[in-house]
């Protein structure tokens, strides 16, 4: 979806990395590793994105840092658009529609560090959840946004891990 309209992969990555969650952030060195990328093709659109206001530059011991700027005109409809684009949107939608008893919807893993890894891991916890139905919906929903799903259940969430909570029944 956005591939057609953001043609820089590099561009779409760190807007990924910086716009799944405004905790994220991150550094040049650490984001070429991380992304397999040269240090200059990083620089190149940190600098774009910061000049155009999408991203702050902080400076954090001899390091400069990058985060989102989350009080840009467009942060929230950004973080939507990244959210849509790699189909959490339609995950929850989903779950929500077909399951309907769940208390939260955690992502976790790659994901939720805004590494675009193919690999979708989510956390459903509530009470009496179907497993052969979830299984069902992985396939389907797999389908739909073109990455892999792995669902796990839990009655509660130990948040001792990196996660984006999705959804919330209690905050609703």
């Amino acid at each position: 979806m956005l591939e057609e309209l953001i043609t820089s992969k590099t561009r779409l990555r760190l807007l990924i990395k910086f716009f799944i969650s405004q905790a994220n952030r991150g550094y040049l060195n650490g984001l070429a590793t991380e992304m397999g990328e040269s240090t200059n093709a990083i620089r190149k659109e940190l600098n774009h994105l910061q000049g155009a206001g999408y991203l702050e530059k902080i400076k954090v011991d001899n390091k400069v840092e990058y985060k989102a700027n989350t009080n840009h005109p467009l942060f929230d409809v950004l973080q939507k658009v990244v959210l849509k684009h790699l189909g959490l949107e339609d995950i929850v939608e989903a779950v929500l529609e077909r399951i309907g008893d769940v208390d939260q919807i955690v992502l976790v893993g790659d994901y939720a560090n805004g590494n675009d890894s193919g690999l979708i891991e989510v956390f459903l916890i509530g009470q009496s959840l179907n497993m052969e139905y979830i299984t069902q919906l992985e396939d389907k929903i797999e389908d739909l946004i073109k990455r892999k799903v792995s669902f796990y259940l839990a009655s509660k969430f130990l948040a001792d891990r990196e996660h984006i909570v999705l959804f919330n029944s209690k905050i609703i």
